[in-house]
């Protein structure tokens, strides 16, 4: 009984973190992530940082909605499949509700000055709570001088040529690891002392 007790109390805790974070933050998925980083990793301490990482990365390759994404893959390494499943509901609810609401008053409202000016000025808040996530993932990531150019080059390819991500992902795995495979190969002919 009690350890039913507590399988339902984390659900309640993946509901309730993944609720505040979905009702509280403007800006979509890229401005969702220092909020989950901070529920999930310093506050909670569910998953270490390096897991949240590979959460991202995963969650990006994924089809669908990033937030989402990561919340069902915190959800279910927490609490398996019903924790993905409170975990999505959490994230996702408050959005539907919030665009329910909107699509009912938004006619009455879209041509309102001061609804018009709010939405101008909570753009440049947006860009910022998307730049946050991306410094704080490249020094999870441990990107250097050296490799500094992959995301720099990925970035100007996608945006300046309009290269698919997909090519720009599938190109990275290769690499990645043909990399590996060198890199044995080449310690394999170094003797070692």
């Amino acid at each position: 009984m009690y350890v039913f007790y507590i399988a339902y109390i984390m659900l309640w805790q993946l509901f309730t973190s993944f609720m505040k974070i979905g009702a509280f933050t403007i800006g979509g998925g890229y401005a969702m992530l220092p909020v989950i980083e901070a529920e999930v990793v310093v506050k909670r301490q569910w998953i270490t940082s390096e897991d949240f990482l590979d959460m991202v990365v995963l969650a990006q390759t994924a089809p669908g909605i990033l937030a989402m994404n990561i919340s069902i893959l915190v959800g279910e390494k927490i609490a398996g499949k019903r924790g993905a499943i409170v975990s999505a509901l959490g994230a996702g609810l408050p959005s539907f509700i919030a665009i329910l609401i909107f699509a009912m008053f938004l006619n009455q409202f879209q041509d309102n000055e001061y609804v018009v000016r709010a939405f101008r000025a909570i753009r440049p808040a947006v860009i910022a709570l998307i730049a946050v996530p991306v410094f704080k993932l490249a020094k999870t990531a441990k990107i250097t001088i050296k490799t500094i150019w992959i995301p720099i080059l990925s970035a100007l390819l996608i945006w300046l040529l309009g290269v698919s991500p997909i090519w720009v992902i599938l190109v990275a795995i290769i690499s990645g690891a043909a990399d590996v495979e060198y890199r044995k190969r080449k310690n394999k002919k170094t003797p070692h002392s």
